[in-house]
């Protein structure tokens, strides 16, 4: 851990280098104080939105994303070391300059160490439903977690969630419509080539996804 009391980051490129392809090294973000909001404006280009995705693992969605939006900043996040690695090796490798990455749980992160409003899309693609009841407070969703979402999201923001697990996703749809912040959208559908690794799987075994997609109360729709 840095002892700087500056957040970790290996680049020396700057922010603005996105002609330059980024290291492994550069891609990822170590909080030197886990209580305290990340200055993301240290590690992204400015002026362009950002988006989030939630549990990104290897990347495969996430960066395939942001090579096609290079006018927008993305944000991975995953708890897992060897899935952070990855993704950023397969940033680094298809100049995915856009991709910066963090290896925190989902709800941390977005509770505390995002200050919003600065985040205009999250992608949270098949979280683990934790099927069993005595398992249902680990859950990713929640009210506290709709809190954090509200907190962090710009004016009009979205929040876009995929699931193969049919009760889960009940439950995070009713958590949204009982929330007046949150205003149902048309779900979003990655296109083939920015399916995630279990997406993939699970279209391959014909497993139904559920899908819905929510936008943050403002004066319109997006």
């Amino acid at each position: 851990m840095s002892t700087s009391g500056k957040d970790s980051w290996a680049g020396s490129l700057g922010a603005d280098s996105g002609a330059i392809a980024p290291r492994p090294e550069d891609i990822r973000i170590v909080p030197a104080c886990w209580t305290e909001p990340l200055a993301f404006e240290r590690f992204f280009a400015a002026g362009r939105p950002l988006e989030v995705d939630v549990g990104c693992g290897k990347g495969l969605f996430l960066i395939a994303r942001a090579k096609k939006h290079p006018d927008l900043n993305f944000l991975g996040i995953d708890r897992q070391l060897r899935r952070i690695r990855k993704a950023a090796g397969r940033a680094a490798r298809e100049g995915a300059a856009n991709v910066r990455l963090l290896r925190c749980e989902s709800s941390y992160a977005v509770e505390y160490l995002i200050a919003g409003p600065i985040v205009s899309a999250y992608y949270i693609h098949f979280p683990d439903p934790w099927p069993k009841k005595r398992h249902h407070k680990r859950r990713l969703f929640s009210a506290r977690f709709l809190d954090a979402l509200a907190k962090t999201l710009v004016p009009l923001g979205r929040v876009h969630v995929a699931t193969d697990h049919r009760a889960y996703f009940e439950h995070v749809s009713a958590l949204f419509e009982a929330d007046g912040r949150f205003h149902a959208n048309t779900p979003f559908v990655p296109p083939e080539d920015e399916r995630t690794a279990f997406e993939r799987i699970f279209v391959g075994q014909n497993t139904p996804i559920h899908r819905c997609s929510y936008f943050l109360a403002g004066s319109g729709k997006r």
